[in-house]
């Protein structure tokens, strides 16, 4: 098969409230706005987010007309980030309350966003 070149560029969450999701992925993981998209209808705006200049980058999207929260089911989808500070990231993460699940036999644990979206945060090796 020809390479054909594909990579990856972005991963999509929808989001009830932009402003707490922006605040956290920012706080939390230090993900930066590098782009924003406004509906001239004002039906959605969408925020790229990316962790380092030049990489893979989350979209946040917002939605006018949605009301409540997302169901996000039953399965294990999620982010990973990892971090050469561990240590130092888990006690942010303490102090912020967004710890949602700690697997200490792997040395790996999960925090949520506002959304409810699990983010994995892993020691870099």
């Amino acid at each position: 098969m020809a390479d054909l070149g594909f990579r990856l560029v972005h991963a999509n969450r929808n989001v009830a409230d932009l402003t707490a999701s922006v605040q956290f992925y920012s706080e939390a993981l230090g993900f930066r706005e590098v782009r924003r998209k406004e509906a001239e209808d004002g039906s959605f705006v969408l925020v790229f987010l990316e962790a380092e200049p030049g990489g893979f980058q989350l979209e946040l999207t917002w939605l006018r007309d949605w009301k409540g929260a997302y169901d996000l089911g039953d399965n294990e989808i999620h982010l990973a980030v990892m971090t050469p500070s561990f240590e130092a990231a888990h006690e942010l993460h303490s102090q912020m309350g967004c710890i949602c699940y700690e697997n200490t036999d792997m040395g790996v644990y999960f925090v949520n966003d506002p959304d409810g979206y699990w983010i994995e945060v892993i020691p870099a090796k």
